[in-house]
C-alpha cells in the first residue's frame, strides 16, 4: 500500500518553515500531496488575501522536490478534502496542536483512520512576520505609497538586477549545502 500524506497550507511568501514541513512530511509518507489554500479561502480564514497569488503559490509548491502533487484547497472542512484525495496522514505545524479547530479535526480524522502528525513550528519566521516586515519597509521607504501596495518591479526601479543575481547565486550555494546534508 502506498502511504499518501497531505500537507495543507497557504504557502504565502514561501519560507524555510514551509520547506521544513514539506521535507519532513515527505519523510513520513510514500506520496506527498500539498494543498495550497485558495485566495478566497485564505481571505475567509485570515481576513486578508495572500501577497502571492494562488497561481504563483501553486507553481512554487509544485516545484519543491518533496511534493508529488499539488491541489487547490478551497474547503474549510479538511474531511471534504480527504474524501477527494484519500490521504492516510495529514501534516501540520505544531503551532496548530491543541487548538480547538485541530482537536476537532483529530477526533474526526481518527474515525476514518487518518493520522494527524505535527512538525515543529519554525519560530523565527512566518508569512505573517514577513508580511509585517514588508509593510514596515514599504511605509519607511515610500511613505506616499500605502503599505498594502507592493513596491515597483525591479525592472522599473533599475540598477538592482546585479544585486539580485548575487543573491540568487548565494541561494543556490545554500541549496547545495542543504542538499548535501540530507
Amino acid at each position: 500500500m502506498t502511504l499518501i500524506g497531505f500537507a495543507p497550507g497557504v504557502y504565502d511568501l514561501f519560507h524555510i518553515g514551509h520547506l521544513n514541513i514539506l521535507r519532513e512530511a515527505r519523510r513520513h509518507c510514500d506520496r506527498l500531496v500539498a494543498g495550497v489554500t485558495s485566495d478566497d479561502l485564505a481571505a475567509h480564514l485570515k481576513g486578508r488575501v495572500p501577497v502571492v497569488p494562488l497561481a504563483e503559490r501553486l507553481a512554487i509548491v509544485r516545484s519543491v522536490r518533496y511534493v508529488d502533487e499539488v491541489v487547490v484547497e478551497s474547503e474549510v472542512d479538511k474531511l471534504k478534502t480527504w474524501k477527494r484525495i484519500g490521504f492516510h496522514v495529514i501534516f501540520k505545524g505544531d503551532d496548530w496542536r491543541g487548538t480547538p479547530k485541530w482537536e476537532e479535526f483529530e477526533r474526526r480524522f481518527a474515525k476514518v483512520g487518518v493520522e494527524v502528525v505535527y512538525f515543529p513550528y519554525t519560530m523565527h519566521t512566518s508569512s505573517t512576520l514577513l508580511r509585517g516586515a514588508l509593510e514596515l519597509l514599504s511605509a519607511q521607504d515610500r511613505p506616499e505609497i500605502p503599505s498594502a501596495q507592493l513596491p515597483e518591479p525591479l525592472h522599473e526601479e533599475g540598477g538592482h538586477e546585479h544585486h539580485v543575481g548575487h543573491q540568487q547565486r548565494a541561494v543556490h550555494r545554500e541549496e547545495d549545502v542543504l542538499a548535501s546534508q540530507e
